[in-house]
C-alpha cells in the first residue's frame, strides 16, 4: 500500500509540473509580444499608452517593473507628462473589475527599450 501511495503522490506531481509548464502558453506569448512605440503617461490613478499611428489608448501594465521607474527619474513637477517610449509588449483585454476597464485592452509592458522626454517629430508630436 505505502508504494501505491507514493506512485499516486509521484503521478500527481508530475501532471502538476506537466501544466504548469505547458510550452504551449509560453510559445503563444511570444508570437503576440510586439513593439510599440507613442506616449505614455502615469500618475496616481492612470497608466496609459496612446499609439501614436492608430490614435488607440491602452491601459499599461508594468511587468517587467522598469517603466514606472524609469518615468519616475524625470522628476516632474505634475503627474500624467506624457513622454515617448518603445517598448516589448502583448495586448490582453482589461479587467472589468478595475479602473482599466474604461480601456478596451492592457498593454503589460515586457521590456522597456527607450523612454524620453523629447517627442520625435510625427504622428506623436501632433
Amino acid at each position: 500500500m505505502n508504494s501505491f501511495k507514493r506512485t499516486a503522490l509521484l503521478l500527481f506531481a508530475m501532471s502538476v509540473i506537466f501544466a504548469a509548464c505547458n510550452p504551449e502558453s509560453s510559445q503563444e506569448q511570444k508570437s503576440n509580444t510586439k513593439i510599440i512605440k507613442g506616449l505614455y503617461s502615469y500618475g496616481p490613478e492612470i497608466h496609459s499608452f496612446t499609439d501614436c499611428e492608430e490614435g488607440r489608448e491602452f491601459w499599461v501594465a508594468d511587468s517587467a517593473k522598469t517603466l514606472e521607474l524609469a518615468y519616475s527619474k524625470f522628476n516632474f513637477e505634475k503627474p500624467y507628462e506624457p513622454v515617448y517610449i518603445e517598448a516589448e509588449c502583448h495586448v490582453i483585454k482589461s479587467d472589468s473589475l478595475m479602473v482599466s476597464a474604461d480601456f478596451d485592452s492592457t498593454l503589460v509592458v515586457t521590456k522597456l527599450l527607450k523612454i524620453t522626454k523629447e517627442i520625435p517629430d510625427g504622428p506623436c508630436n501632433q
